[in-house]
This record gives structure tokens, C-alpha cells and sequence, in this order.
């Protein structure tokens, strides 16, 4: 891994700053925006990175049963606010059910992604999430982490909502959504998760639909984007129906725009 952006973590999948980018007037500041997968498996080499990198706010944007089978590790001194969600049942993650209900082809998983990027901006436990984090971006100093489980899906489309409201521009919206495909690095777990899935599920997926599923397609978040643009009339309607207005992002781009 060689992008800059990208924290080279023993144990942490896909941990990267998702700030930096030109925006009108300025820059999106470095060193306060962090995305990343679940930490579950951080080595305390991590941990002390993490400590290093003195976050302030954490959105745990995974179900309970999620945050249940792999409940975080922290540093010592780990002081930062946890905005969570309990919203919900307890069932398994969509894509758990998708991969034990489903042939797993490159095909079956594209069909998934756009299905579940059309619906993920509405989900209740969206709604409610990412309305918490950006009031929180607006108002409370220090440096924040955004996660899901794997930090590709719900917190690609947390950070790409961020950047709008910055004003990244679109191309960098989709560079840093994208840089998924090597932050997480898909070839060199690919034999490792393979394995996994077929101890798991019984049946052992071709090598093309395990990386269509690690990975990540520009045509993902547009249909995000596009289901936002449908139902709401607009992004910022979006954004104000969940409570982050006008005054609100103005306040976040005060804050992060150096």
C-alpha cells in the first residue's frame, strides 16, 4: 500500500485519513477525519497509533449482534464520546445472510450492493447515526473515527456525505470511496477469506466473487446517491431531515476547511 492516506495497521483493515482534499477556499484539514474498518483484532502496535492519533468522537455504525462478536480493543487512557445505535433488531448483518443465503457470483454480489446502497441512506439506524456523528463534526473539537465492519459499505457512504458537505469535488469523492479496493487489501486477503467462506458457508465461492464482495464499484455509491436524490428531492434535504441544516454544515466546513 503505497497512497499516503493509508495507515499501514497490523490487525485494522482499511484505516485511512479521509481529509486533505481541496475544497473552495481551502483544504479539508488532515489528521482529524479517520475511517477504518472494526478493530476487533488490533495489535497493541495499533492501539498505540490509534492513541497517537488523540480522537475525540467514534461512530460505531455496526448492528448490536455486529458489536457483539467483535466488541472493539481500546488504548490505555481511551477517553473518546462512542455514538452507537441500538436502533433495530438483532438479526445478522444483510450481508451475513446474503453469503449463507445466497450462490455467491460476481453477479449475485453486484445485484446485492445496488440493492442495499439504494435502501442503506433510509435505514432507520442511518438516519439516526448519521445524524449524531455530523452534529457531533459540527460542534466538538478533536479528531474522529467513522467505522463499520469491514469500512467500506456504510462508512464509504458516511465519508462521501461528509465530503459533499465540504465541498469535495465528485472525482475525489469517488478516488477516496474507491481507495477501499486497495486499503483493504483485497488480493492479499483473498486467499485467507476464500478459505473462511467456505469453512463457513459449505460451498467455496470463485475467486471473482469473493473480490467483487471485498471490494468496492463507483456504481455503488451512485446508487446511493441517486436513491438520496429520489426520495429526499435533493442532498441537502437529506442532510436537513436528519437534523444537519444549513447552520450545521456551515459549522463543519468552519471547523474542518483550513
Amino acid at each position: 500500500m503505497t497512497d499516503p492516506r493509508i495507515l499501514p495497521l497490523e490487525g485494522v483493515e482499511n484505516f485511512r485519513d479521509y481529509g486533505g482534499y481541496a475544497v473552495r477556499g481551502g483544504r479539508v484539514a488532515s489528521g482529524q477525519l479517520f475511517r477504518a474498518a472494526h478493530q476487533a483484532r488490533a495489535t497493541p502496535a495499533d492501539l498505540a497509533v490509534m492513541a497517537d492519533l488523540k480522537l475525540a468522537t467514534v461512530v460505531d455504525l455496526r448492528r448490536p449482534r455486529e458489536r457483539d462478536n467483535d466488541p472493539i480493543l481500546r488504548h490505555e487512557g481511551f477517553a473518546a464520546q462512542v455514538i452507537q445505535c441500538d436502533l433495530g433488531d438483532q438479526t445478522e448483518a444483510p450481508h451475513v445472510a446474503f453469503l449463507r443465503e445466497t450462490d455467491l457470483t460476481p453477479e449475485s454480489a453486484r445485484a446485492f450492493f445496488l440493492d442495499y446502497y439504494d435502501k442503506a441512506p433510509f435505514e432507520p439506524r442511518h438516519l439516526e447515526l448519521f445524524g449524531r456523528y455530523l452534529a457531533a463534526l459540527a460542534k466538538d473539537e478533536g479528531a474522529v473515527l467513522i467505522h463499520c465492519t469491514a469500512g467500506k459499505d456504510r462508512t464509504g457512504l458516511l465519508a462521501a456525505l461528509t465530503h459533499h458537505v465540504l465541498g469535495v469535488h465528485d472525482d475525489d469523492i469517488r478516488a477516496d470511496y474507491l481507495l477501499t479496493n486497495l486499503a483493504a487489501r483485497v488480493d492479499a486477503r483473498l486467499p485467507m477469506i476464500t478459505q473462511a467462506l467456505e469453512a463457513s458457508l459449505g460451498k467455496r465461492p470463485s475467486e471473482t466473487a469473493v473480490r467483487a464482495f471485498l471490494g468496492v464499484e463507483a456504481s455503488y455509491l451512485d446508487a446511493a446517491f441517486a436513491s438520496i436524490q429520489a426520495r429526499s428531492g435533493s442532498i441537502e434535504a437529506y442532510l436537513d431531515a436528519i437534523g444537519a441544516d444549513a447552520a450545521t454544515r456551515e459549522a463543519i466546513r468552519a471547523r474542518l476547511i483550513v
